[in-house]
């Protein structure tokens, strides 16, 4: 990836980033490297906030084996926090998701297939089952159903209408104090599109779906966890330079 450097204007202060897809590889492991990226940034003093379809519990985990301060977007934008310390702010409507997810379950049961729910217990704002049916059966059924349908390429989650990672972030920079527009993000599925687009500058992965890449300031030439340690440098070239 061959770019300009970045004009003093555009000199971010803060990172968000997605995780499965984007600081994975394909098989869901996380890159070493583009570990070593985000300690690099939050050790320099630069809030770095994970972003995923993930419980709170399971990002819980991934922020204190990684490095973070616990900052997370969890459930596709569904809930927020700012640190561990924070209260996680809830912005989807749960009930409405499982109001779908049992049409749904009837739908498959009348043809003697199951959904295979995620983490029920641990999820507050959506509802996210197995990629085992075909999504676009899954939207023929609730074509009438005021609930949005995510295929993240892990899960299918169903979540309230106008609620993405995109709303949450904006919610989460006001009550971070910084402003979206001084915010890096990357990501590679179609449900951070939003959030790329909410951001002042923003990657897409070369693995990334094509909605995301469209949304994207610029799209890496490396795949997955690479491609994330390359979008990084580049926008934070500063904290790299002797390395």
């Amino acid at each position: 990836m061959t770019l300009p450097p970045l004009p003093p204007s555009r000199t971010p202060s803060a990172l968000i980033c997605d995780i499965d897809g984007t600081i994975t590889d394909e098989r869901r492991r996380i890159n070493t490297d583009a570990i070593a990226a985000i300690r690099t940034l939050v050790d320099a003093g630069v809030p770095v906030v994970l972003a995923s379809g993930n419980t709170i519990c399971s990002m819980d985990i991934l922020c204190k084996m990684i490095g973070t301060d616990g900052t997370i977007i969890a459930e596709n934008g569904g809930v927020y926090r700012v640190s561990f310390q924070g209260v996680p702010r809830i912005c989807g409507d749960q009930k409405l998701c499982w109001e779908a997810f049992h049409i749904l379950e009837s739908h498959f049961a009348e043809q003697g297939r199951t959904l295979d729910l995620y983490s029920p217990d641990y999820r507050v704002a959506d509802v996210a089952f197995a990629r085992t049916v075909d999504i676009a059966e899954v939207r023929a059924v609730l074509r009438a159903f005021p609930v949005r349908i995510l295929d993240t390429s892990f899960a299918i989650h169903l979540q309230s209408p106008g609620v993405n990672k995109g709303s949450a972030f904006l919610h989460l920079a006001a009550e971070m104090g910084i402003e979206p527009a001084d915010f890096v993000a990357v990501g590679d599925s179609e449900n951070d599109a939003e959030m790329l687009g909410s951001a002042g500058m923003s990657a897409a992965v070369a693995n990334g779906h094509q909605v995301t890449k469209d949304a994207a300031d610029i799209v890496t030439e490396k795949l997955y966890g690479d491609g994330f340690v390359e979008a990084v440098r580049f926008f934070f070239s500063a904290y790299f330079l002797e390395r």
